[in-house]
């Protein structure tokens, strides 16, 4: 979260270097960058469970399949647009439906969203800055006989990627912080997707989990035995931990199949579903959400 908070506030300067004076954009950008490392908090003693989410959000009774069609079109909307708009009115509209609708912590969705937030980050400071023999933008440094510059083409560029691919995470993250694996995976299965391919899906998904679990293990066994005690001493304990979770990974994994076979597994895993009506109010949400993106996705590219 802290790298994320960096790497906010040098993009923010960068987008809004030439388009405001240097010392309120400063300002803005370090406290951005501030906001969202205290909002974002979050423990490192273990792992956020997304089906931990999923199963105590409030928006767990709305049906499944309305989920799972609606995010994928909301979703379509905002990566076909060629505005930054929708993507900014998904971020706001999935994030208050994730945090205030779905009852997730502010904290935890935040910190969820740290990770792909980097990698975005990151690509959009590669966007920002080009290489030139002659200053050529708005923000220019000098470096070995050339000069690094950021134009206004690519501040607007970097400010469309950047709005859409946020809006698309929210979108996907409203589905999974608020849909458990198995109703996602029912949905798949009514829609006729491969049987391996969707058993694949949950097993891959699973194991990450079990992984996540057995590494946590193994860090707190070490750490109570002060493994971590120094550099040299850390390094030794990272790299036994990493060399055993492999063999572990191996017995756990099939300690599970066994299971699911004297459980009769014949190939196909098969899950209780509960019957969720789509209520008026839920398809009138939906419906009003699409209609909200598309009119602004129309009205940004006619201007």
């Amino acid at each position: 979260m802290i790298i994320t908070a960096i790497l906010t506030a040098l993009v923010s300067a960068c987008l809004g270097w030439g388009r405001m004076p240097p010392g309120p954009l400063v300002l803005l950008s370090v406290g951005l960058g501030l906001l969202l490392g205290l909002l974002g908090r979050h423990e490192h003693g273990g792992a956020l469970s997304i089906d931990a989410l999923a199963q105590r959000s409030s928006l767990g009774g709305v049906n499944a399949v309305l989920k799972f069609w609606g995010s994928l079109a909301l979703l379509l909307l905002c990566v076909l647009s060629a505005s930054a708009l929708p993507g900014l009115a998904l971020v706001l509209l999935m994030g208050v439906l994730t945090v205030r609708g779905g009852r997730v912590p502010l904290h935890d969705y935040l910190s969820l969203l740290a990770l792909p937030a980097a990698f975005l980050l990151i690509s959009a400071l590669a966007l920002l800055w080009s290489w030139g023999d002659s200053p050529a933008g708005v923000l220019n440094i000098p470096l070995f006989g050339g000069w690094l510059s950021v134009s206004p083409a690519a501040q607007a560029r970097t400010a469309l990627v950047i709005c859409k691919a946020l809006g698309a995470v929210s979108c996907l993250y409203l589905l999974s912080l608020s849909t458990p694996m198995a109703e996602i995976i029912a949905v798949l299965r009514r829609a006729h997707v491969p049987a391996l391919a969707v058993e694949l899906m949950y097993l891959i998904y699973r194991y990450i989990f079990i992984l996540l679990d057995m590494h946590r293990t193994m860090h707190d066994a070490a750490q109570s035995r002060l493994g971590y005690d120094g550099f040299r001493l850390s390094v030794r304990t990272t790299g036994s931990i990493y060399a055993n979770l492999l063999a572990r990974s191996f017995k756990r994994a099939g300690a599970c199949f066994d299971a699911m076979e004297s459980r009769c597994y014949d190939g196909e895993i098969r899950f209780l579903e509960r019957e969720k009506p789509v209520l008026p109010v839920h398809a009138a949400a939906a419906a009003g959400l699409l209609i909200l993106i598309f009119g602004l996705s129309l009205l940004t590219f006619q201007i």
